[in-house]
């Protein structure tokens, strides 16, 4: 039936992460540090205040935008963490999972003809999103040594007249890498000068280990270029909420708005009221969470370090990055013959664009019993394949 198929639909690849794991759920005893979701639950508090309002009855529509009193909290919020200002009224609007909103600013961006700037490695769904708008993806590289770190010199040799959109995603997803206001600068005259718009997307931006976090809506001139995505998945514990949001010139976020009305309507009213107490209480429980995964960020790190795998510090979000290169096997051949041979599952790094070559993903959003005994398994797996 592929030939009633859109030609878009039909050559779309699967994500390169469900690909790999659709073969992981079909064995047995494996340790899995390839998904991106923390192994805590969502605080009791943000629980509580959903199964309350399910008791109350409070099962009905909200207006598109979301909740007022959810977009006033944020706006506060965002004002008090990171020195953005947006207008709770038409300023911000509640997505279905920070997914949604990626989704949402690409439809509202890019359309036939257009280009979008995508860092790599990078999330998988930048690239098919725009894809589905009928945009190009062209890839900036980032690499290693450079801190994974986006640079002026690769956006000038990847820029095309037709470029729209520049994607940048710090904390990153696979790498943790992070970008400083310093880092940011020369990015933000680049965007100025070719007279392009920023789709930010920081999730990741309260996991941040060395510092404060930046956001690129903040450097001057910027706010208004910039679509600021975030959402309660990884901070809270909030995965399966899949409540999520974006801030933005209100021309952008009226237009991401009419596309929402016609396939979401409006998030679930149950998990907008638990994101809101999630804003109000659970700050200390985030905090709590992040103390754990900088200690297990650590050991994972020391760990591939150990078996002589170079694996760069990452200092942001919830994963590692490690080069497999001295093994001579590429990204695939490793992630697949470690599953076989040691029942441990990891992420090509090919699974988040063509720079991720050489790298595996591993998450330290598991135990750490579960770190320790991965680690184990690999540093066995590793030295038969390091001469």
């Amino acid at each position: 039936m592929n030939q009633y198929l859109s030609p878009i639909a039909a050559n779309l690849p699967p994500s390169g992460i469900r690909k790999f794991f659709d073969l992981v759920s079909t064995m047995k005893n494996v340790i899995s540090l390839g998904v991106g979701e923390p192994d805590f639950v969502t605080p009791w508090t943000v629980r509580e205040s959903g199964i309350f309002s399910l008791e109350q009855g409070q099962t009905m529509y909200t207006s598109n935008s979301g909740l007022m009193e959810l977009r006033q909290a944020l706006s506060w919020n965002m004002e008090k963490k990171l020195g953005l200002e947006y207008n709770p009224h038409d300023e911000i609007l509640i997505t279905v999972g920070a997914s949604e909103a990626v989704d949402l600013a690409m439809r509202a961006l890019l359309g036939p003809g257009d280009a979008l700037l995508l860092t790599d490695p990078a999330y998988v769904s930048y690239g098919p999103c725009a894809t589905l708008a009928g945009a190009e993806v062209h890839y900036v590289p980032t690499r290693e040594e450079e801190d994974f770190r986006v640079r002026v010199e690769d956006l000038e040799r990847v820029y095309t007249p037709n470029a729209k959109v520049l994607v940048l995603s710090y904390p990153n997803n696979p790498t943790g890498a992070i970008m400083t206001w310093e880092d940011y600068q020369p990015i933000a005259k680049f965007v100025q000068d070719h007279d392009l718009i920023v789709v930010a997307d920081e999730i990741y931006s309260d996991l941040s280990y060395g510092g404060s976090h930046t956001a690129f809506a903040s450097l001057p001139n910027m706010r208004n270029r910039t679509l600021h995505i975030s959402g309660f998945s990884k901070s809270y514990a909030m995965t399966g909420w899949r409540i999520g949001y974006v801030a933005g010139h209100h021309d952008f976020i009226q237009a991401m708005t009419r596309i929402h009305q016609y396939t979401m309507l409006c998030a679930p009213i149950t998990a907008q009221l638990a994101a809101l107490e999630a804003v109000r209480s659970a700050e200390q429980a985030m905090q709590d969470m992040v103390a754990t995964y900088d200690r297990r960020r650590r050991l994972m790190v020391h760990g591939f370090r150990k078996m002589g795998l170079s694996c760069f510090e990452p200092l942001g979000a919830f994963y590692t990055f490690p080069s497999i290169k001295v093994t001579g096997l590429t990204s695939e051949e490793f992630a697949n013959e470690l599953l076989q041979e040691e029942k441990v599952a990891v992420v090509p790094g090919t699974a988040f664009g063509p720079s991720g070559e050489g790298h595996i993903r591993c998450s330290y959003a598991y135990s750490t019993e579960q770190i320790q005994e991965a680690l184990t398994r690999m540093e066995r797996f590793v030295s038969k394949r390091i001469r």
